[in-house]
């Protein structure tokens, strides 16, 4: 006999094991949804709290979660209220049909099924309301601790704070009661129906008592609440785009404004006549009211308008519209601090008639001529592969596609650099595995500066900062630039995260992994079990949990992009794509800039922010593209800077003269987290530039805002255009940072400058500088350029380069099998009252046989534009002399304006050289020689013979370290002969 009876299981029924697994099923889900959601908060305020803004982590949450409570009861309770009031009011009793009778067999099968139904229903519409309502938080926020523009707008007389903090919340509650109420009544009418309080095919009373009054108070609380959509509507004309401008139009003012008011009255009225109908039946005069509250809208609201507009303000649209493109101008130009200097009224766009020749002076045009002598010849967009085979120094090392340009002064000069720092090159490691990849290989070191202006002889940069550890150009002495800790934890090429401060040293400069990270940055995790599973949960890396290298002092480094840390520290922030490296005080400092928008500015032209700012510049990986989002008002209110070796972020105020409401308001939501504008350092004021991005979406806006008369604005006469880009032709110019003197001003500045052309046409209409400099930061200077002058635009010129007579040979046969030629920044410069156009172009080897130094772009030609003459050299000294000589090339050896190359780099060289440099520069000679006489006497087939021979001996110079013979070429080829590309 067995110790225990047998025990017997019943087999469950199919039906209540599909729930018991269902259940089983959904708590599963809900406890990853639970933990993925708490891991993610978890590692969050970790995060928040290592760079101090713990409250900005606890306002965001705590808005959200009270926004979805409050919001998903509103939801629950109007769904569930009127679902259940709907089953309480049905009909005890229902005329048989055959519809009520297939519905009678779907309430029993349905009865057992009514509460959990019910819950469902109530649960799904809260949580939709909820999830909704919580991504509002910043609306909300706005609303709550809004400060006053102190200035009204022209229609309302209402202060601007109202449309930018209030009106927007309006709106946002308003939303929400229609979307409740109309849940409610789609419920409650599908509960009528299917309790029979509603019959659509069964004789007698479509409705009962209880249906048609439930329906009718409804249908009235919606009515109400469109009521009060139509008179917030009254204010929102204020963004209204009928006109030439944003804002209110006369049509808006004079028909559409009394019609939404009309409209105001005839919805109230109707929502009395359903609620008289839910007290005593009137449905024929409810339903006849709101046919006539829809013919109103249709008439009165619609056409009306359009009549208006059509019979009245085309013919006479110069007059009637003039009055509201004054306020959009006026308005515009505040949004966007535009503010056009006057002679009775300040501003900071300084708008000056700029009477240049087509040809400026020459006795001007010299290379000590400051605006010339400054010339950047270094494109940082085009230089990453040069800064690197000559910098990279460790191939685990790495420099951003996109360089950065940055000033400093040296030796009581202050020039114009290219700057970069060393980022983690991960692919570049020798062994690839989890330790080296997260342990080991955890920074960049280094900052590297080249003077913009000058190269060496052989076309390289001049690198006034180098070298690990740094030294200067000579590689002995120090550098001119004090940098107290070169290395980079937070940058823009720092892994996704890296643990630090382990048993296993991290490789450092040196090369040797001897180093222990000594910050403060990061987040503790080595002695903290919950916060390693988290971070393991949140990466997907189980390594993080299991490793035995990670110590008690281990830290976790992540969100390490200057930019990334910047927007987290401060999500009320637009930031600026492109952050840059600065050295401040010995440390390593990225400086973000920060924009306050809004789209709710009123008669301020609204502006799409990817549009506005995308240009050749924002193709670079590092440069972070703006969303599409539009806005009508930008500011650069906040700079921010990033310590590259704690991370430490700081936001400072940067009103810079201008009180922003928009940064008052965030700084009343998050106190504490915005520094003043007195705290930031001399030193670090030194190097804020007018950031690109906002620079960008104001030069759109000059291009026509610099109009003030209405008229003239509504014609279009004298709008510009924002130049393309010569070798683009379909992305606008990027603007570029150049050390240059403006006209009228007492010295160069640190300026970001444009060139307009007219509309339509390529002709060069203005040029346009923002300062950078600290005491005349945010000046925007502007040269009007005399419409009856032909002055050429970029697309010109670069046209001109191309098909110069001397000039066009060499750029082919450099551009041909064996090399590239890349086209650097073209500049515009004012020089001696006119405007001279500056272009460098490098040369790239394709050869991968040769030698290693020739992969990289080097600088072969520098061309000057003066006039209608077009000058080269392989240097600015020698392009410029070419240039008054009457166009042409000429020969003179790289780094003619430049400083002895420093020991470490290739030494200068001249041509004729001597031995198998000197063979193969002559036979390159020869060949162009032999070429240019076959094209000019029509011989093709001799043509492409020398032309082959170049290409062999060219390339043979190159991998031999040659440089390529200039300025020899003078023949101008016959028009009929020159063969097609």
């Amino acid at each position: 006999m067995p110790p225990f009876p047998p025990v017997h299981f019943g087999r469950l029924p199919p039906r209540r094991v599909a729930i018991i697994g269902g259940i089983v099923a959904a708590i599963v889900v809900l406890l990853i949804l639970l933990a993925t959601v708490g891991t993610s908060l978890y590692v969050n305020l970790l995060f928040y709290r290592s760079i101090g803004f713990s409250n900005v982590f606890a306002t965001q949450v705590w808005t959200r979660l009270v926004l979805f409570v409050i919001f998903a009861i509103v939801g629950a309770a109007a769904a569930a209220v009127n679902l259940v009031l709907a089953y309480r009011l049905r009909p005890s009793y229902v005329p048989m049909s055959a519809e009520q009778r297939q519905l009678e067999a779907y309430r029993t099968s349905a009865a057992a099924l009514r509460i959990p139904l019910l819950v469902v229903v109530t649960v799904i519409v809260a949580l939709s309301f909820g999830l909704s309502a919580q991504g509002r938080w910043k609306t909300v926020l706005l609303w709550l601790h809004g400060q006053s523009f102190g200035v009204k707008d022209p229609q309302f007389h209402r202060d601007i704070g109202y449309y930018t903090f209030t009106l927007p919340f309006e709106r946002m509650v308003l939303g929400f009661g229609f979307a409740a109420v109309i849940v409610a009544l789609v419920g409650a009418a599908l509960v009528h129906y299917f309790y029979g309080g509603i019959r659509v095919q069964s004789p007698g009373q479509r409705f009962s008592s209880g249906a048609r009054a439930h329906l009718s108070v409804l249908i009235g609380i919606l009515l109400l609440l469109k009521s009060a959509a139509y008179w917030l509507d009254r204010f929102s004309l204020n963004f209204s785009s009928r006109g030439q401008v944003t804002g209110a139009s006369y049509t808006d003012v004079h028909a559409s404004l009394p019609a939404k008011t009309i409209l105001v009255v005839v919805a109230i009225i109707c929502a009395i006549l359903f609620f008289a109908n839910a007290i005593r039946p009137r449905l024929t005069l409810s339903a006849a009211g709101f046919l006539t509250m829809l013919l109103a809208a249709l008439l009165v609201g619609g056409l009306f308008p359009a009549l208006v507009q059509q019979f009245r303000v085309k013919p006479n649209a110069i007059d009637l519209e003039s009055p509201y493109i004054a306020r959009g101008i006026a308005a515009t130009r505040a949004a966007y601090e535009l503010n056009v200097q006057t002679a009775t009224s300040p501003g900071n766009v300084k708008i000056t008639t700029y009477n240049a020749p087509s040809q400026p002076a020459a006795s001007a045009v010299t290379p000590a001529a400051t605006n010339l002598a400054n010339a950047r010849l270094l494109d940082p967009n085009e230089l990453q592969a040069t800064f690197e085979q000559l910098q990279q120094i460790r191939s685990y090392y790495a420099f951003p596609q996109a360089l950065d340009i940055d000033r400093y002064t040296i030796d009581g000069k202050e020039q114009s650099y290219v700057v970069a720092t060393r980022g983690v090159n991960l692919a570049g490691i020798p062994t690839k595995n989890w330790p080296n990849e997260h342990l080991v290989y955890t920074h960049g070191e280094g900052f590297v500066a080249a003077e913009t202006s000058q190269v060496d002889a052989n076309g390289r940069p001049i690198f006034s900062v180098k070298g690990l550890p740094e030294t200067g150009a000579d590689g002995v002495s120090p550098p001119p630039i004090t940098i107290d800790q070169p290395r980079i934890y937070f940058g823009e090429l720092s892994p996704k995260y890296s643990v630090v401060d382990t048993k296993q040293p991290e490789v450092d400069g040196t090369g040797q992994a001897d180093y222990h990270y000594t910050g403060d940055g990061g987040v503790d995790m080595g002695s903290k079990l919950g916060t390693r599973l988290a971070m393991a949960l949140h990466f997907g890396d189980y390594n993080l949990l299991f490793s035995s290298t990670i110590n008690k002092t281990s830290k976790i480094l992540y969100n390490r992009d200057p930019r990334e840390r910047v927007q987290k520290a401060a999500p009320w922030l637009t930031l600026d794509g492109d952050p840059y490296p600065a050295v401040v005080d010995g440390r390593i400092e990225w400086i973000v800039d920060g924009y306050t928008t809004t789209d709710d500015y009123p008669y301020s032209q609204r502006v799409s922010l990817s549009k506005a700012t995308t240009t050749t510049a924002t193709q670079a990986a590092n440069v972070a593209k703006l969303g599409s989002t539009d806005v009508n008002y930008m500011r650069n209110s906040v700079k921010a800077t990033v310590d590259a070796f704690t991370g430490k972020v700081t936001l400072y105020a940067f009103e810079n003269g201008t009180p922003d409401p928009i940064l008052r308001t965030w700084e009343k939501i998050f106190p504490g987290t915005v520094q003043p504008e007195s705290s930031i350092p001399a030193a670090l004021r030194a190097h804020f530039r007018y950031p690109e991005d906002l620079f960008n979406v104001q030069r759109n806006l000059l291009a026509k805002y610099h109009v003030t008369d209405p008229k003239a604005f509504f014609n279009g006469n004298g709008f510009w255009q924002v130049a393309t880009d010569p070798v683009q032709n379909d992305t606008a110019q990027a603007p570029y940072y150049q050390e240059f003197q403006m006209p009228g001003e007492s010295g160069p500045e640190f300026n970001l400058a444009t060139s307009l052309t007219f509309i339509g046409r390529p002709n060069l209409a203005a040029f346009m500088a923002a300062s950078s400099d600290p005491s005349d930061y945010g000046t925007i200077r502007i040269l009007q350029l005399p419409d009856d002058t032909v002055i050429q635009g970029p697309a010109n010129v670069e046209n001109a380069i191309r098909s110069d007579s001397s000039f066009s040979p060499q750029y082919s046969l450099l551009n041909q099998q064996g090399s590239r030629v890349i086209s650097g920044n073209l500049l515009t410069l004012p020089v001696g009252g006119g405007l001279v156009f500056v272009q460098p172009f490098y040369v790239q080897s394709n050869s991968t046989a040769g030698s290693a130094a020739e992969s990289y772009p080097l600088l072969r030609y520098v061309v000057v534009v003066y006039g209608d003459k077009v000058g080269f050299a392989p240097t600015l000294t020698g392009a410029i002399s070419a240039a008054l000589s009457g166009g042409g090339g000429s020969a003179t050896s790289p780094g003619g304006t430049s400083p002895p190359p420093s020991s470490s780099q290739a030494p200068p060289t001249s041509s004729p050289v001597s031995g198998t440099l000197a063979a193969l520069e002559a036979a390159v000679q020869a060949d162009f020689v032999a070429a240019q006489k076959a094209l000019t006497a029509g011989d093709l087939g001799a043509y492409q013979a020398a032309v082959s021979k170049a290409q062999s001996d060219f390339s043979k110079l190159l991998a031999a370290g040659g440089t390529p013979p200039t300025g020899s070429i003078t023949v101008t080829p016959s028009p009929t002969s020159t063969p097609s590309k």
